[in-house]
């Protein structure tokens, strides 16, 4: 069977979001053109990796083309929540960046995780072999939004423990910098007890 090549060459979107609380979070990225919508999952670190990749990447394409492109401190204007219900087309494995000239266009590439290794051919290439994929091609100012609302899709999550980094809970959570002493949060305030977490 021949791979599926979802190709979003004007989205009218392209965002990272979540399904479910803080520390049982689903990620998702999410094309959308006028009907079509296209979402795929993956992980939180996956959405980190892009989000540094594209932003590096803008950095290079001003430095070796001379390319106007958005600061990092833009404010992303799509700020709403994902396209609901998300049906993921499937979960990501293998991530190709890179960009066309031609177009202006910094092009995302999203490949379906697979049993076997994926050859680097297929990345960015329309061949009939390859797990399924999807390509968005973005405007320096798309890619910039993008980065700039997956960190603060990261950043939503479960605030971290000051002392160990440790994501902390409603209840708090047994830091291993604090030898023995359970941190938690009760009514909004801080509190530290004794004794094991049950």
């Amino acid at each position: 069977m021949s791979r599926a090549i979802h190709v979003f060459r004007t989205p009218d979107r392209f965002v990272a979001g979540t399904v479910g609380e803080p520390g049982d979070r689903s990620f998702f990225l999410q094309a959308v053109h006028e009907a079509r919508i296209v979402s795929v999952a993956l992980e939180k670190q996956q959405v980190q990796v892009l989000a540094d990749r594209v932003g590096l990447l803008l950095e290079e394409i001003h430095r070796r083309f001379g390319t106007d492109v958005p600061p990092e401190e833009v404010e992303p204007r799509d700020v709403h929540p994902l396209v609901m219900p998300v049906d993921a087309e499937f979960r990501v494995g293998t991530m190709g960046l890179g960009w066309d000239a031609e177009a202006n266009a910094v092009v995302v590439e999203l490949l379906a995780i697979t049993e076997t290794e994926v050859d680097e051919s297929v990345v960015l290439d329309d061949t009939d072999e390859g797990p399924d994929a999807v390509r968005v091609f973005l405007s320096p100012e798309q890619a910039r939004e993008f980065a700039t609302r997956s960190e603060r899709v990261i950043a939503a999550g479960r605030p971290p423990c000051p002392l160990c980094g440790e994501p902390l809970t409603s209840a708090g959570h047994m830091c291993v910098r604090t030898n023995g002493y359970r941190r938690g949060t009760v009514l909004g305030e801080d509190s530290t007890e004794f004794g094991d977490e049950t």
